[in-house]
């Protein structure tokens, strides 16, 4: 199954990469962050043509990064920015109440040095506001020119002996890129677009290598007998641990 590298967003008529790219890791959430070397990185991912960008408004000093790279290239990157999380007395709380919203929007904006956004979507719905409510002032966004789409977004697997279950899988993998003569990485990101044209990935990094590497994943054919072979080794084995802790999961509908 051949599939194109460019695919649509939704029903817009808008085309994005396949293979774009996620910012959170370029800021403080893992590890100290190297501006110069991230900055290196996010104009290589332009000149690459990996121009489907995602960060949030939660992602540390994210949007300010980004900025420095939008000032001379906006109109080549469609940028996706989300809302929702915000900390109280040190709690961190979920909020789509409609002023809160329109809050979240401006101060990205101003953040990102940009007078509008592409996609701009809810990190986790607020369950104590109406979908309707939050959407309607999405769509008053819409109306105004500064935003352009919305959406809606939607880790114990990686503790203790959950890990060392999971680690199984990730053996799998690594046996079967190996064979194919690619990483592992290639390997995953290659089968998610592989399931259909509707899907797109937003792998994260921090070194340029890896960026080259993850894009590169776009050219990767994987035929309908690999595509099977690899579902088969996903539902041979049992994933340990849910996807959130419970802090984050009570921002989800689980």
């Amino acid at each position: 199954m051949s599939l194109p590298s460019l695919r649509e967003l939704g029903k817009t008529g808008v085309k994005i990469p396949a293979i774009g790219l996620g910012c959170m890791n370029m800021s403080s959430l893992y590890g100290a962050a190297d501006e110069q070397e991230n900055i290196k990185i996010l104009n290589r991912a332009i000149e690459l043509g990996c121009t489907f960008w995602d960060t949030a408004d939660m992602y540390g000093d994210n949007e300010i990064l980004l900025s420095k790279v939008l000032k001379e290239h906006r109109n080549e990157v469609f940028l996706c920015t989300k809302f929702a999380f915000l900390q109280e007395n040190g709690e961190i709380k979920v909020s789509g109440k409609p002023e809160y919203v329109r809050q979240a929007c401006e101060n990205s904006l101003k953040r990102l040095g940009i007078d509008y956004i592409d996609l701009y979507y809810q990190h986790r719905v607020d369950p104590n506001t109406p979908i309707e409510d939050t959407v309607g002032a999405l769509a008053e966004l819409v109306k105004e020119g500064k935003v352009k789409y919305i959406g809606l977004s939607e880790f114990p697997r990686f503790q203790g002996e959950n890990f060392n279950k999971n680690l199984e899988l990730v053996q799998k993998f690594n046996e079967f890129a190996s064979k194919k003569g690619i990483t592992t990485g290639q390997l995953c990101l290659a089968w998610v677009i592989g399931q259909g044209e509707n899907f797109v990935t937003i792998p994260g990094t921090k070194r340029l290598k890896y960026l080259e590497e993850n894009f590169e994943a776009r050219n990767i054919h994987l035929s309908p007998e690999e595509l099977s072979e690899i579902r088969k080794i996903i539902d041979s084995i049992e994933i340990a641990g849910e996807r959130y802790d419970e802090n984050l999961a009570k921002f989800t509908d689980k």
